[in-house]
């Protein structure tokens, strides 16, 4: 037995994301339950569509399933895969080799918030280690003033004052 509370949002969902639905009508297939072969193949379909425009549908038929009381098929899996191939975000410079091709079943909006954080922290890493090195030279500059100080103090004193 379906709650009609939850068949109101479902019929609610299902008017706020017209683009999926007008694809599956248009494809023969159902838009809610959809498994996430459909919607792999739903954003292959419509990658023209800029990965702006077609996050938010795919967010849309997230919340359709979800307010349904219907597992997410736009998590993880060919769904997500096919997403990244769109977007593509590279996996951070980084994360072992083992770890990238884990990073291409995240959501699109996890895998924007880690290659932007990490480009930050290379930014900052680059710049702190650059300050370093900077600091580094004129350091090694000073010791080299201070070790030719004496030096010339020594051969002033020693060699014969000219009169």
């Amino acid at each position: 037995m379906v709650n009609p509370v939850l068949a109101t949002l479902a019929q609610a969902r299902l008017r706020t994301a017209p683009l999926f639905v007008r694809w599956c009508a248009l494809h023969g297939v159902a838009s809610c339950p959809a498994a996430p072969a459909i919607v792999a193949r739903f954003v292959a379909d419509c990658a023209s569509l800029g990965i702006e425009r077609l996050w938010g549908a795919v967010q849309d038929i997230s919340k359709l399933h979800v307010s349904a009381g219907l597992a997410d098929p736009t998590l993880g899996g060919v769904a997500a895969a096919a997403i990244a191939d769109i977007a593509g975000i590279e996996p951070p410079r980084s994360w072992p080799d083992d770890s990238k091709q884990r990073f291409r079943s995240l959501p699109y909006d996890l895998q924007m918030f880690i290659a932007t954080h990490e480009a930050r922290r290379d930014k900052a890493l680059r710049r702190a280690q650059n300050e370093v090195a900077a600091t580094l030279k004129r350091f090694e500059a000073l010791q080299r003033s201070a070790r030719a100080e004496p030096e010339r103090t020594r051969n002033e004193a020693s060699s014969p004052a000219t009169a």
